[in-house]
Parts: C-alpha cells; sequence; structure tokens
C-alpha cells in the first residue's frame, strides 16, 4: 500500500498546474505593483520545510532582481520584543502551511504596522495567516496527511519562481513554467536508489546556489521519514570545516544542476572522492553523475530556477522508500505533529 507521503508527492505536477492557473491574475497584480515600487529591501519568515522555501526566494531573488533579502529571525520579535526598523518601501514573505503558528502571525502583524507590504504563501486561504497578510498566493496543495511536507513545499518554490517569472523583464521563464507540471511528473521515474544509506548512521548533504535551499530540505526530510542524521551544506561552506569529518566510505548526497555553480562544483566533488567519500548524486548532468558511486539520473531538466523543483520531486520517493527500507513508516515520523506553532 502506497504511503500517504508517496501519493502526496505524486500529486504535485497537478498541483502545481492548478496553482499556476488559478493564481495567474493576483501574481501579475501584485509584480505590476512591484516592478513600479521594488523593495528597498525584502524580507522572509518562515519555519521548517517552509524556511528553505524562503531560502530558496533569496537565492532567486538576489540572484536575478539583485534585491538585498533578509530572513527574520522570528523570536527576536516573539521573545525579546523588538521591533526593527526597516527602509521604505519594503515587502515581507511569508511561507507556511497552516498558517497558524504563532511567529509568524506576530511577524507579519508587526510589520504590516510599519507599512510593509506583506504577501503570505500558504496552504489554507482561510488561515490566520492569510487573514492578516494584505496579499495572499494560496498554494492550492489540498490536505496533506503526511506530517511530511512534500506536494506543499513544492508549491511554495513553485509560487516563487511564478512570481519571479512576472517580475523580470522578458523573462525566460515565462515560457518555461507552463511545462512545468509534465517535468515533475517525469521527474518521478529517476533511476537509482538510496540503498547505500539503509544502514548509514551519518550523512551530509550537498548543494550550491539555487540547490543549496534544496539540500537543507532533503537533509530534514531524511532526519524526519529516515531516522538518519543528516546535515545540508552548501558545497563551499562545507570546504571550510564539515569536511574534516570524512572517512572512507562516508555518503554524500549532492543536488547538482547546470548553471553557473556547476563548473566548481564538480571540482568539489573530484576532491571528495578522492578523500574516501561515498558519493551520491542526484542530477540530469552527465558530467555530474560521472562522479557518483550511487548516481541517481534525473531524466529531465529545466532552467536553473525550475530545475531545483525537479530535484525535489525526484528526491521525495527515493526517501520514502529508504525510510521503509529501514523499518520507518514514512507517515508517521517519531514525535512530530502536523502542525507545529511556536514562538
Amino acid at each position: 500500500m502506497a504511503s500517504w507521503m508517496r501519493a502526496e508527492a505524486e500529486e504535485a505536477p497537478k498541483v502545481i498546474e492548478h496553482l499556476l492557473r488559478e493564481n495567474e491574475a493576483e501574481v501579475r497584480s501584485l509584480a505590476r505593483f512591484l516592478r513600479r515600487r521594488p523593495p528597498a529591501l525584502t524580507l522572509t519568515v518562515a519555519r521548517g520545510s517552509s524556511d528553505h522555501a524562503a531560502l530558496f526566494a533569496k537565492y532567486l531573488l538576489e540572484a536575478r532582481l539583485e534585491w538585498p533579502v533578509l530572513s527574520l529571525a522570528p523570536s527576536v520579535l516573539t521573545l525579546y520584543r523588538a521591533r526593527p526598523r526597516v527602509p521604505f518601501p519594503s515587502l515581507l514573505l511569508a511561507y507556511s502551511q497552516s498558517g497558524e503558528s504563532p511567529d509568524l502571525l506576530e511577524a507579519v502583524a508587526a510589520y504590516r504596522a510599519q507599512g510593509v507590504l506583506t504577501v503570505a504563501l500558504v496552504n489554507r486561504e482561510d488561515s490566520p495567516l492569510a487573514r492578516g497578510a494584505e496579499v495572499v498566493l494560496p498554494l492550492h496543495a489540498g490536505e496533506e496527511k503526511a506530517v511530511a511536507a512534500t506536494k506543499s513545499f513544492l508549491a511554495m518554490l513553485a509560487a516563487t519562481v511564478h512570481l519571479l517569472a512576472h517580475l523580470v523583464e522578458a523573462s525566460h521563464l515565462r515560457q518555461a513554467l507552463p511545462a512545468l507540471p509534465e517535468a515533475l511528473h517525469r521527474a518521478l521515474d529517476t533511476v537509482g536508489e538510496l540503498d547505500y544509506l539503509v544502514d548509514a548512521e551519518n550523512l551530509f548533504l550537498l548543494g550550491r546556489g539555487f540547490t543549496y535551499p534544496l539540500a537543507l530540505e532533503a537533509a530534514l526530510k531524511l532526519k524526519e521519514v529516515a531516522g538518519l542524521h543528516a546535515e545540508g551544506f552548501s558545497a563551499a561552506e562545507f570546504l571550510h570545516g564539515p569536511q574534516a569529518l570524512l572517512e572512507a566510505g562516508f555518503p554524500v548526497l549532492v543536488l547538482a544542476q547546470r548553471d553557473e555553480t556547476l563548473e566548481g562544483l564538480l571540482a568539489t566533488l573530484a576532491g571528495l572522492k578522492a578523500k574516501g567519500a561515498h558519493l551520491l548524486l542526484l542530477s540530469p548532468e552527465p558530467d555530474a553523475l560521472a562522479l557518483a558511486d550511487s548516481p541517481l539520473a534525473l531524466p529531465v531538466a529545466s532552467e536553473p530556477e525550475l530545475t531545483p523543483l525537479l530535484l525535489a520531486q525526484a528526491f521525495y520517493p527515493k526517501v520514502e522508500a529508504l525510510a521503509r527500507a529501514r523499518g520507518l513508516d514514512p507517515d508517521r515520523p517519531r514525535h512530530l505533529t502536523k502542525v507545529t506553532r511556536t514562538l
């Protein structure tokens, strides 16, 4: 019997097709406004997987629009009771599945009161977060029964790229987005498994640039559903200390795509392989897969802003299968619940 996690991950192509259609008018309107009045500063606020989506937004907005993006520390507002001032005009992007966590609600209320344009990317349109934000971009993911988010996370990434596509003049993304649902469907046919990790106790995950937030997301999922201690790093940051833990056979899972980061990443991987690491490579790129001890060949690629979604889509069934192989129920991670409320 298929797990909820697997079934929900496989729903992602239809979810995103619906999202792109239903959000088009609101996204066009928001993008027109932001092009007339670009923010001096963009803030993000989120927790867990949603915070990885927010980090993805940071990379996209800084790389493609040159907008500075800052991740808020919610406890500064909720526990230390501070209200940092921001320049005018500013933008706040709040990412959430449930839209219920008190820290996100307080952040949105506090910065909206300062005149910041607040945008909620949220799965529940009737949630307190949706009611508190000035603009809502619904995720249209429907109910998620599995504790580990899959389709809602992918919807957050898609909603972010959708907005970017309308913010960039003459954007190639506007032409690429309609093909995204079919590409996500094809990503489910990625060849290769995570069998090497069935008995593993520790794992590093590496990405670079647009794939770094996906490495963090993959590490979280491995902890949540497969009970595997996994830590995500930027491939550049990994060289500044963590690689000292490498020994013969130590597993390192790398997410690689073709963009400005690939050449340097390939050199890093060759160095890690020489140090004895067992490289698991999830990628559509033959040059990267050729370095792998355990290749996971993504059968489709897209624009650099969209391929990270394909990597995540390919990864979710692999980690679900790994959880089962390790004797765990991927739908019921130990100590976790679907909605987490924090201050």
